[in-house]
This record gives structure tokens, sequence and C-alpha cells, in this order.
């Protein structure tokens, strides 16, 4: 592993993954029409339909309209969900398919290089995905006021830090059939218990303490006090915990593709 650290330090110093980056990029601005509207119609559909549809039935949550409870959970949820899918699937299609990390890879690039562009590029999509969400969100009245623009940089370490965590699934998978089991197992079971829909605070003691060793759980607990207008507490862990699940999975995932690619 140390030789791994060494070779991330070396990408991050060097810019070199700011190449893989650009391409991804530039691929997606062939498509950004339909991407952007995806982007703001999805979270429209989800604080339309649960936010005014359930959050009649629910009313108020935490001391708050469920329609601003909501917002701030769609957020983080969007943020993990884009960045996890540009991680397998695309990134799968771009190292398997079309072989493009083959190509990059005769380049004076190195494993290092790709998995940190591609990651860093999975959290750019997350942060695309978060304005679009928080743009919705102030349209609809349930954005607190204007410190929300400091969920940003947080929605970006969140996305970074699943991007990573799917990289390594990638890293492993053999078909797009394999991501099921992570999506099954991982993205699902954090999606319901981490705080997006509902508070932990509702749900049995066992499954509390689960939910605090899961990332998720602390994105929520940074974004939405910000979202709503308050000040989240015990910042310090929060990033901690979203740091380690960032550091380790990149250093695993820089290992396993260089294994993979023959490195």
């Amino acid at each position: 592993m140390a030789v791994t650290w060494v070779q991330l330090l070396d990408s991050l110093r060097g810019g070199r993954w700011r190449a893989v980056w650009w391409r991804n990029f530039r691929v997606w601005q062939r498509l950004a029409g339909p991407a952007i509207l995806g982007n703001f119609g999805e979270p429209l559909l989800y604080l339309l339909a649960l936010g005014y549809g359930l959050g009649s039935f629910v009313g108020d949550m935490q001391g708050m309209r469920y329609i601003v409870f909501l917002a701030s959970g769609i957020v983080v949820s969007s943020a993990m969900t884009t960045a996890s899918f540009e991680g397998m699937y695309s990134a799968y299609t771009r190292m398997e398919v079309q072989r493009t990390w083959e190509s990059i890879l005769t380049t004076p690039l190195s494993v290092a290089d790709v998995v940190f562009g591609e990651a860093v590029w999975g959290a750019t999509k997350s942060v695309f995905s978060g304005v679009a969400i928080l743009l919705v969100a102030t349209v609809l009245g349930a954005v607190g006021d204007a410190r929300a623009i400091l969920v940003l940089p947080l929605v970006l370490l969140t996305g970074l830090c699943f991007a990573s965590m799917s990289l390594v699934v990638t890293a492993v998978s053999r078909s797009y059939d394999f991501f099921l089991y992570y999506t099954t197992l991982v993205i699902t079971p954090m999606l319901l218990i981490g705080g997006v829909f509902f508070p932990l605070d509702r749900m049995p003691q066992a499954i509390q303490i689960a939910a605090q060793g899961l990332p998720l759980t602390h994105a929520v607990a940074l974004i939405r006090p910000l979202v709503i207008g308050t000040i989240p507490h015990h910042v310090a862990l929060h990033l901690l915990v979203l740091g380690l699940y960032t550091l380790v999975p990149l250093m695993l995932a820089v290992r396993l593709v260089n294994r993979r690619m023959g490195g």
C-alpha cells in the first residue's frame, strides 16, 4: 500500500490526472443536453412526488417541512448515485469495452493518473447534479439561505468518496451484471438507512449504530444543516470518515487496476 500511496501523491502533484478528467469532460459535452435535462428533471419529480405527495401525510420532520428535509437528503443521495454509476458503468466501458484506459497507458500517464482522474470526474458529475438539485429546491422554497452554496465542496468530497469506492468494484468486475451486487448490497441499504428519507433516530438502535459506519450518513450530517440554513456539528469527525472512505478505496483501486492492466 505504501507504493500505491506514493503513486497517488505523485499523480496529485504532477497533475497528469487532469488529462483523463479533460478527456471525459469533452466526451460528456457531446451529450450535455440530455444529461443536464436529467439532472433537473429527476430531482424535480422526486421533490414534487415525495416532498408534496408523501409530505402531506408525513407532516413536519425534525421541525421542518418534509420537502425541506427531503431536498437536503436528495442532494447527498444524488451525489452518491451519480458518482457510483459513473465509476462503475461508464468507467467499466472505458476500461473493458472501449479500451480507452489501455490507450491512455501507452502515454506517460500511469494507472494512478487514470484512477484519480476517473474519481475526480465522477465527483465533478456529482457537483453538476448537486447544483441542479439546489436550484430546483430553491425554486420550491426548500433551501434555507445563501450558506447552501457551501454544500458544493462537500458534494465534491462525497462524490469523490463514492467514485473511489465504485472504482474498486469496477477493477474486479468481469461484466456489467457484477455491479448489481454492489448496488443491491451497498448502495441501496445506504440509501435507506443513511438518513436521506427519514431521520436515523426513528430506527432501531442497532441500525442507528450500523449507520454511523457508513459514509452516506456522515455526508448527510454535513450537508443537510447547510441546506436548511444551520451549522453542522462534529464536522471534523464527518470529514475524517469521508476522507478514509476516499483514500483507502483509491489506493486499493490503483493496486487492482494495475494488476488487471498487467502493470
